[in-house]
């Protein structure tokens, strides 16, 4: 097996994690999680007043530092960042998770929506890579990082289009990363939550003033907020231990609910069905043959396969 199917944080015990969005939902519970396992976590997250309720929940001040957060902020990104380090003296696990719900039609979208939903949900986790990811090189004792996509990315649905943006280009990083970062003994998950228990529906309470003159999306918002969260929506404590196996496991993938394979499956098949049915051009298929495929898609099937065959 090359590097890439490596688990560089098989043993998360004495590492710190870096985990934006960390005051609640996902984030919350995937530092419940970390902090069980006897991980040092640093929750970073807008909102002062979470934070506060999160230290509080977490109940573990010896493995747990908190700090405020906008992580559009690249200033402030690499503040937090030294924090964490002088907290904990390196940063070994990068969970880009913060996020922000916004949806609506197309056709009322505006910039304000465009730029705010991509610069939170896509343009956060590329702040976080270019800021921690060459500190979690230079101690050179391996790391992984995990970027919060969505299911959104392998379903995309109406009423989504910006969210889905976001998402699918987040999962296209993590994808195109793994094989970059498998010397450095880096591991690097896609994170594809279906619903979970969180307060994503109230993201329009975050959207900052500079954001608020040209949306299409400001009413859409305020109803939304009064949705309730579904019991059935999945806890964020289970996908917490989901995110740590992941981790553990440097899966590629990291995926919630079965409910979603069936679709999935359709669409990748409508895919490969639009596949123009003609003979490859062989002498055309070696000359871009470095573009026909990724070892880091077969590693993940032979991780699995050995999985079930040790259960």
């Amino acid at each position: 097996m090359t590097q890439a199917a490596k688990a560089p944080m098989g043993d998360v015990r004495g590492r710190t994690a870096f985990i934006t969005g960390g005051a609640n939902g996902i984030g919350l519970g995937i530092a419940r999680a970390l902090v069980r396992a006897g991980a040092n976590v640093v929750i970073a997250d807008i909102r002062d007043s979470a934070l506060t309720e999160a230290r509080a929940a977490l109940g573990a001040d010896a493995q747990v530092e908190t700090v405020q957060l906008d992580v559009t902020d690249r200033a402030a990104y690499a503040r937090a960042a030294d924090a964490a380090e002088t907290r904990f003296g390196k940063i070994h696990i990068l969970i880009g998770n913060a996020g922000i719900g916004v949806m609506g039609p197309v056709l009322d979208a505006r910039y304000d929506d465009w730029d705010w939903g991509m610069g939170v949900n896509l343009g956060g986790v590329i702040n976080g890579l270019v800021t921690i990811l060459p500190r979690i090189k230079a101690h050179g004792e391996g790391g992984q990082i995990v970027t919060t996509s969505s299911q959104s990315a392998l379903i995309p649905i109406s009423y989504s289009a910006i969210y889905t943006a976001a998402k699918a280009a987040v999962l296209g990083i993590s994808e195109a990363i793994r094989g970059e970062l498998a010397a450095e003994n880096i591991g690097v998950s896609a994170f594809m939550p279906g619903p979970v228990q969180s307060n994503i529906a109230h993201s329009g309470e975050l959207r900052p003033a500079e954001y608020r003159s040209d949306s299409g999306y400001r009413q859409r918002e305020e109803d939304l907020e009064k949705r309730p969260v579904s019991p059935l929506w999945m806890s964020a404590d289970e996908v917490g231990e989901r995110v740590l196996t992941g981790i553990r496991g440097n899966d590629l993938y990291i995926l919630t609910h079965p409910e979603f394979a069936p679709g999935m499956r359709t669409r990748f098949d409508a895919i490969l069905a639009s596949m123009p049915d003609e003979t490859i051009n062989q002498d055309r298929a070696k000359e871009i043959g470095f573009l026909l495929g990724n070892p880091v898609f077969n590693e993940q099937l032979a991780r699995r396969k050995a999985g079930e065959m040790a259960a």
